[in-house]
């Protein structure tokens, strides 16, 4: 294993591989927090890494947490440096004391950023967009991107910095220079604050009743035949075991958990115990073995007791099956005319959305040879939660046939098995 980082800071810790298959490891030792696991889990599916084993333990005062990580793609050029600042921020100060029951603090918003560009379309142009974005720790809030009648495409990107450096020129001038180098000199570009305008497309325009329906439905049936049909791996997905068991702690509840492994797994789990306020004390995320991942967690809930209600362990079995089953929803519809790509993924209480899904979703339709039409990223309510949704518009001008059930099949498959890391 190589040698930790030459960071004086013992608050994160990361240990990188001798070689490109090895995985590397992070090491968190902090003061606990509410909510931390899902931080943490959050900021490492952000920079591209996939978690393949782990421990985390705690006092309710002191945490400890060790992961091994590999690139999600042999071909990704991981931040490190960034990385563990980014993690450092996530971590409480080690001055403050912090406790299970302590709510997280709430963090200052960052400011929201327009850029606005217009330069000629291509396929694969909002994949490259992104893919500069991200190198350069710009987090996409928004888009609404259009197609001109002369093949230029308009964007619109509400952008923030996790930098927090976007305010100055040299910022400013590094994002415009390191996307002329994708978009070409002829690309205008604009940055501005928000303000009003970014108020304006909080919320997606209104879905027909039949796609939300299918979009955000809590379960998906073996014998119905829709967009969103089960392919093998999805039927591998229904497989995901869940189990809570009482008698093997005195004070603590055994969350047991065993699914197919994908891409974002331990986040999507760390995100549902914290909708339910559960505090985690020990956990092991074992290594791939057979197909699937497992996972142990010894629990308690807010007021440090276990789990004993019947009905509130089937709430929380039940949530975390269709989070194993169905992480992102995927499917096709036609609007109007046209035909709509949309993909949606629950929004964590606090307000964040899942990291990365813009970027894999353009990546899957540039695979595909796929252009983007139009494109509009929103928040939607439904009676039970509140979705992050992606509206996408393609262009039939491509060698698959959109008119039929075996094309729009194909799509979907790539999106999801791209999302869910396949």
């Amino acid at each position: 294993m190589g040698a930790p980082d030459d960071d004086d800071s013992d608050t994160v810790i990361i240990q990188k591989g001798k070689r490109g298959e090895e995985p590397s490891v992070i090491t968190v030792n902090c003061p606990d927090k509410t909510d931390l696991g899902c931080d943490i889990s959050r900021t490492i599916l952000d920079f591209g890494l996939r978690i393949i084993k782990g421990d985390v333990s705690t006092d309710g005062i002191w945490c400890y947490v060790v992961l091994w990580v590999v690139p999600q793609s042999s071909s990704y050029k991981v931040r490190w440096k960034n990385l563990k600042e980014r993690l450092v921020s996530v971590c409480p100060s080690c001055s403050d004391s912090f406790y299970l029951n302590q709510p997280s603090p709430h963090a200052i918003s960052s400011p929201v950023y327009l850029l606005t560009f217009c330069s000629s379309d291509r396929r694969g142009l909002l994949h490259d967009v992104n893919q500069v974005l991200s190198e350069l720790e710009l987090t996409i809030q928004r888009v609404k991107v259009t197609k001109t009648p002369d093949g230029h495409a308009v964007d619109l990107f509400f952008i923030t910095d996790n930098l927090e450096l976007l305010h100055t020129k040299a910022r400013q001038d590094e994002t415009y220079e390191q996307l002329r180098a994708v978009l070409g000199e002829s690309c205008d570009f604009e940055l501005q604050l928000a303000g009003p305008k970014y108020d304006n497309l909080q919320y997606i325009s209104s879905l027909a009743p039949s796609v939300a329906e299918e979009l955000f439905r809590c379960k998906i049936g073996d014998n119905e035949f829709h967009a969103q049909a089960l392919s093998s791996d999805m039927t591998k997905l229904k497989k995901a075991s869940v189990t809570i068991d009482n008698s093997l702690s005195p004070g603590h509840t055994l969350l047991q958990i065993s699914c197919i492994d994908h891409k974002g797994f331990l986040y999507d789990i760390m995100r549902t115990l914290k909708d339910f306020s559960i505090q985690i004390s020990f956990g092991r995320f074992s290594p791939f073995n057979k197909g699937q991942r497992e996972l142990d967690l010894f629990i308690r809930q807010k007021d440090g007791r276990k789990i004993v209600d019947p009905e509130k362990q089937d709430a929380i079995c039940s949530r975390l099956k269709v989070e194993m089953l169905h992480p992102l929803r995927v499917i096709i519809a036609n609007r109007g005319p046209d035909t709509e790509l949309l993909v949606a993924n629950p929004i964590e209480l606090s307000g964040n959305g899942r990291p990365r899904v813009f970027y894999d979703v353009t990546l899957a339709l540039k695979n595909l040879g796929i252009c983007i039409f139009s494109a509009e990223i929103g928040r939607h309510c439904t009676t039970e939660r509140d979705w992050e949704v992606y509206r996408i518009l393609l262009d039939d001008n491509c060698n698959i046939d959109m008119s039929t059930m075996v094309g729009r099949n194909r799509i979907v498959d790539k999106v999801r098995r791209t999302l869910m890391g396949w």
